[in-house]
C-alpha cells in the first residue's frame, strides 16, 4: 500500500482528491498555527533574562514567580475555554468561513494588547491579551475542525483534518526555536522578548487574508437552506458536475441525514441543547468527545510544551543546550506529525493509534520518572550529561516520537466526524471547550506539581496514560472511512471493538443496490456509470 493511496468507502472519481480541497484545508489550519505558536513560545520567552529583568522578577520570591508565570500561560487558555463555547452562535449564525475570519481578528486584538505590555505599564494589558488572543484561538480550535471535515471525502478526512493538527505543529516548530534565535543573536534588552510576541501576528494575518478567499462548507449551507449555493460549492471543490453520480449519492446522504436529524433533534439553535440534554445516544457521544481531551491533556504533553525548561532541568539540562532540546522537542513533533498525516491517521485507523500511543508514552514516562527519582539530576548536576542521563533523554523524544502521531491530534479528527449535522457545532463546542479546561488546569498547575511532586510528575502522567488504554479499547469506535452522515449507525452498533467492520459491509451492500438501480433507471444520462476509479 502506497504512503498516498486511500482506503475508500466506496468507488470514487480522482477529480475529488484535487489541489481545492487541501487548499481550503490548510487555509484554514492557519488558526491552528496561532495556537501552535503560542503554546511553543510563551514558556520559554517568560524565562528569558530579558522578561525576567523588565518585570523584577528576581525581586519575587520562588512561590510568586511560578504564580505570576502560571497566570501568563493560563489566562490563554481561559479564553480558549470561552472561545470555543463562544464559536458555537458564531459558527451557527455566521458559518465556518466568517466564523474563522471573526475568530482570527479577536486574536489579533489580544496579540496587539500584548505589544504594548513593558515594565513601566505592568503586565495588566499582558493579561487582557493573553485572554483576547485565547478567545480567538479557542474559536478557531472549534471552527476549523468542523469546517475541514464537512469538506472532505470519507477516504482523506483524516488526513485533512490532520493539516489542522500539522499546522499546530509547524507553529510549535517555529516557537520553540525562535527563543533560541533571539537569546543567541539579540542582547537582552525589550526588543529580545517583544519579537517573539509580534510574531503571533503573522499566522493570524494569514488567517485573516486566506479566509476572504475560501469557500463556505457546503454542509453548512444545505443545512441553511442554500441549496442552490450549496450544490454549486460542493461541486466547485469536488470538481465534478452536478448530474455526476457521486454528486448525486452525497447531495442524497447529506439530504437524509439532515431529514433524520430535523425529525429527531430539529432545526435552530436551541434544539442541539435540548437533544444534549434529554437524548441519552447524544449525551453519550458528547461525554465520550469530553472526555477523550482529558485522556490527551493527562498525558503531560502540555506540561512540556508550556513549560519545557522546566521539564528539562528536572532532567539536569541547563543554559542554552536546554533551549536546543526544546527546539528539538519540536522538530520531532513536526516530523512525526507529518507521518501521521500522510500514513497513519486514514490507514491504520484512529483506534489503533490510541493505544500504540497511550502504551508507547507511558513506557516512557514511567522510565524517565525512575532515572529523576533515582539519580536527582537537578540537584546533582555534573559537567556532562552520563549514560543514563543519554537513555532519560532518548526516552524523552520515544514519548514525543509516539505521542505526537497519535493522541496528539487524532482526538481532534475524531470529535470533527462522529457527530450528526444539526448536533457538529455545538458538540465541537463541548470537545474544545474540554480540551482548554483541562489544558488551563495543566499548564495552570505544573509549576506548583514540579515543586512538589518532582518526578512523581512522570509517574502521575503515565498511571492515566494506562487508563486511557481501556477508555478506548471498550467506549471509542473505528471512525475511519465512516461517511458523517453514518455515524448515528455506526454508535448503535455493539460491540464497539467490532463495529467498524459490520458499518463498512452495510455501506458495501447499500452501494451497491443504488447503483444498481442508478443503471436500472438510467436516471443520469441513458448511460452506465461503471467508469470510477478506486484509488487516488
Amino acid at each position: 500500500m502506497g504512503i498516498l493511496t486511500v482506503v475508500e468507502d466506496r468507488p470514487t472519481p480522482p477529480q475529488v482528491y484535487n489541489w481545492r480541497i487541501y487548499l481550503l484545508a490548510a487555509i484554514a489550519s492557519s488558526a491552528s498555527c496561532m495556537i501552535g505558536y503560542d503554546s511553543a513560545f510563551i514558556g520559554q520567552t517568560i524565562e528569558l533574562q530579558s522578561f525576567r529583568d523588565e518585570f523584577n522578577f528576581g525581586e519575587w520570591p520562588a512561590a510568586k514567580q511560578n504564580l505570576v508565570k502560571a497566570n501568563i500561560v493560563s489566562l490563554y487558555q481561559a479564553g480558549a475555554f470561552f472561545g470555543a463555547l463562544l464559536a458555537y452562535p458564531i459558527g451557527f449564525y455566521c458559518g465556518r468561513k466568517w466564523g474563522l475570519w471573526v475568530a482570527g481578528m479577536i486574536f489579533t486584538l489580544g496579540a496587539g494588547l500584548m505589544l504594548g505590555t513593558n515594565g513601566d505599564r505592568g503586565l495588566d494589558l499582558m493579561y487582557v491579551g493573553r485572554v483576547l488572543a485565547g478567545i480567538g484561538v479557542g474559536s478557531g480550535s472549534n471552527l476549523t475542525p468542523i469546517y475541514i471535515s464537512e469538506l472532505s471525502p470519507p477516504a482523506i478526512r483524516g488526513r485533512l483534518v490532520g493539516i489542522y493538527e500539522l499546522g499546530w505543529q509547524i507553529g510549535g516548530l517555529v516557537g520553540f526555536w525562535i527563543n533560541f534565535g533571539v537569546s543567541q543573536h539579540l542582547p537582552v534588552s525589550h526588543k529580545q522578548w517583544i519579537i517573539p510576541f509580534a510574531v503571533q501576528l503573522i499566522p493570524s494575518g494569514l488567517l485573516l487574508v486566506g479566509v476572504v478567499f475560501i469557500r463556505e462548507s457546503p454542509r453548512w449551507l444545505f443545512g441553511r437552506g442554500r441549496r442552490q449555493e450549496a450544490i454549486a460549492t460542493l461541486c466547485w471543490i469536488r470538481q465534478l458536475p452536478e448530474h455526476d453520480v457521486y454528486i448525486v449519492e452525497e447531495i442524497g446522504a447529506i439530504d437524509q441525514a439532515i431529514d433524520e436529524q430535523n425529525a429527531h433533534i430539529g432545526p435552530g439553535f436551541w434544539n442541539p441543547f435540548r437533544a444534549a440534554g434529554t437524548n441519552p445516544r447524544v449525551m453519550w457521544r458528547l461525554f465520550l468527545g469530553f472526555m477523550l481531551f482529558f485522556w490527551q491533556n493527562c498525558s503531560g504533553i502540555n506540561a512540556i510544551n508550556y513549560y519545557s525548561p522546566t521539564v528539562f532541568n528536572s532532567m539536569g539540562i541547563t543554559g542554552s543546550l536546554n533551549q536546543q532540546m526544546s527546539g528539538i522537542f519540536g522538530v520531532v513533533k513536526t516530523v512525526v506529525t507529518w507521518i501521521w498525516l500522510l500514513f497513519l491517521i486514514d490507514h491504520l485507523g484512529r483506534r489503533k493509534l490510541l493505544i500504540g500511543g497511550a502504551v508507547g508514552g507511558s513506557i516512557s514516562l514511567w522510565i524517565i520518572g525512575a532515572y529523576i527519582k533515582i539519580k536527582d539530576p537537578e540537584h546533582n548536576a555534573s559537567a556532562k550529561l552520563n549514560s543514563a542521563g543519554i537513555m532519560a533523554i532518548v526516552f524523552f523524544y520515544i514519548y514525543t516520537a509516539t505521542f505526537s502521531p497519535t493522541w496528539n491530534g487524532t482526538p481532534w479528527v475524531l470529535n470533527a466526524e462522529m457527530f450528526d449535522p444539526n448536533m457538529r457545532s455545538l458538540a465541537q463546542a463541548v470537545a474544545s471547550s474540554s480540551n482548554w479546561l483541562w489544558n488551563f488546569l495543566i499548564s495552570r498547575f505544573t509549576p506548583q506539581m514540579f515543586a512538589n511532586m518532582g518526578y512523581g510528575v512522570y509517574f502521575f502522567f503515565a498511571s492515566l496514560m494506562i487508563l486511557s488504554i481501556f477508555f478506548v479499547f471498550f467506549f471509542i469506535p473505528e471512525t475511519k472511512g465512516v461517511p458523517l452522515e453514518r455515524m448515528d449507525r455506526l454508535f448503535q452498533i455493539k460491540p464497539v471493538w467490532r463495529s467498524h467492520g459490520h458499518i463498512l459491509a452495510q455501506l458495501r451492500d447499500e452501494e451497491a443496490e443504488f447503483r444498481s438501480a442508478m443503471q436500472v433507471s438510467n436516471s443520469y444520462d441513458g448511460k452506465p456509470k461503471d467508469e470510477f476509479v478506486e484509488t487516488a
